[in-house]
């Protein structure tokens, strides 16, 4: 646990004075009386490592002793029997680092005792209604006792300006964390590689990746894994149907487990009968070579930008080279004549979250990669079946490539070394 109370503190230090008040994940109903499996959100659980619905963290340095205050579900064997045991007021004191705890049922009665005098609130308003209505009614309890000296904080700030970019850097135990679930999503995508031929169907692909995340404990994939056979694989979010898989066709898997609450977010692209065709090696060598040229580009001081430029125009080059398009690559660039075949971005951040926070652009211009820094490379082309001024023969074919990679002082690690994607690996990979 030293890890997140170093957290908190840096948190804490970022601050200032003032109190940050973060909830957790509501419940969600997934039809009548039941509800969807929880899932923590990721601020409070990387700041404390609590789980449990119906809780809230109050970090404040304006008490002399209370810093790190849990609203907890409290203990009750009657709920216990059906739900599970619960940590409890005790149990957030004692395992989860928390100075104070109470029940959550009180918190009307005690946030104006962390609130009241404090001139900066950190909370993050309009993403839980039922929480904005708890924390704007004590500051509203607040402004009624000024005649007894009691003054409600006047600055309210997101607390993801600082939390976020903490969780943008990644330590070295997030790194060990993200490569212990590199490895299980290596596994899974292995093992889809092996099952997958035709006459096998997507959702039982589907449930092989699964069965390789549960078995080594993973709560629950970092994301609907995306399982795309024949016209499929050029659906950008297709989800595993019951399509079954055709001889001479490929076969789309961006699949990750989530481990310890940290994402993978992996994609290959295979033939379904463990041959490339013509068509299917071309293209697929064309999204290869920029994706490896892509990851090479990852070092500090470059920007997703700079990755990104460089994945289109090789993508462009092997467009034309291939005959999907024709002319001046340059021209062809500046025009975006590409996008019919790849129109999304190359990389994005990940973390805790499949898409993880962190800004983007900083001071109105894109940011610099910095050493733990983790993102995502998946160039890739989908030739749509109804592209009209394609060759037929070119039509269907939907092929992406993506790493998870870490930007370090030298340049990058990738999490996901391993698994297979040289055409004669893959090819070997599904025997």
């Amino acid at each position: 646990m030293s890890e997140f109370a170093q957290r908190r503190e840096k948190l804490l230090e970022a601050m200032g004075d003032g109190v940050a008040v973060l909830p957790s994940a509501p419940l969600a109903l997934r039809n009548h009386d039941v509800e969807h499996p929880y899932r923590q959100d990721s601020d409070l659980y990387y700041l404390t490592r609590f789980d449990e619905p119906e809780s809230l963290l109050v970090l404040t340095n304006q008490h002399d002793e209370h810093r790190t205050v849990l609203f907890v579900r409290p203990r009750k064997r009657e709920r216990e029997i059906w739900d599970g045991p619960r940590a409890g007021v005790e149990g957030a004191v004692e395992r989860f680092g928390a100075d104070a705890a109470f029940p959550i049922d009180e918190l009307d009665d005690r946030l104006p005792d962390y609130l009241g005098n404090v001139e900066r609130l950190h909370y993050r308003l309009g993403r839980d209604e039922r929480t904005d209505a708890k924390v704007l009614g004590c500051l509203n309890h607040l402004r009624r006792g000024a005649r007894r000296g009691v003054t409600a904080p006047e600055v309210i700030v997101d607390p993801s300006v600082h939390l976020h970019e903490m969780r943008l850097r990644k330590s070295d135990a997030e790194l060990g964390t993200m490569r212990q679930g590199a490895a299980i999503t290596r596994e899974a995508h292995l093992r889809a590689m092996q099952v997958a031929r035709p006459g096998v169907h997507e959702y039982e692909i589907d449930a092989e990746l699964l069965h390789v995340f549960r078995r080594h404990g993973c709560e629950r994939p970092a994301y609907e894994s995306i399982v795309g056979s024949g016209p499929n694989a050029t659906i950008l979010h297709y989800r595993a149907g019951n399509r079954a898989l055709t001889e001479g066709e490929l076969v789309l898997i961006d699949a990750g487990c989530e481990h310890d609450y940290y994402a993978s977010d992996v994609t290959r692209t295979f033939p379904a009968n463990g041959k490339f065709s013509g068509e299917q090696r071309a293209v697929y060598e064309v999204v290869l070579h920029a994706q490896k040229a892509s990851i090479e580009a990852v070092r500090p001081g470059v920007t997703l930008q700079d990755i990104h430029d460089g994945a289109v125009r090789m993508l462009t080059e092997g467009l034309v080279s291939i005959g999907l398009l024709e002319g001046d690559v340059d021209a062809l660039v500046e025009e975006k004549k590409y996008e019919p075949f790849y129109m999304h971005r190359t990389s994005h951040w990940l973390g805790m979250d499949v898409h993880d926070v962190g800004r983007y652009y900083v001071a109105g211009k894109q940011r610099l990669l910095e050493p733990g820094f983790v993102l995502t490379v998946e160039p890739g082309l989908y030739i749509a079946t109804d592209a009209e001024d394609v060759d037929p023969r070119w039509r269907g074919i939907g092929v992406r490539i993506e790493d998870d990679v870490a930007v370090i002082p030298t340049g990058c690690d990738v999490l996901t070394e391993g698994i297979p994607k040289e055409i004669d690996d893959v090819e070997a990979a599904c025997v």
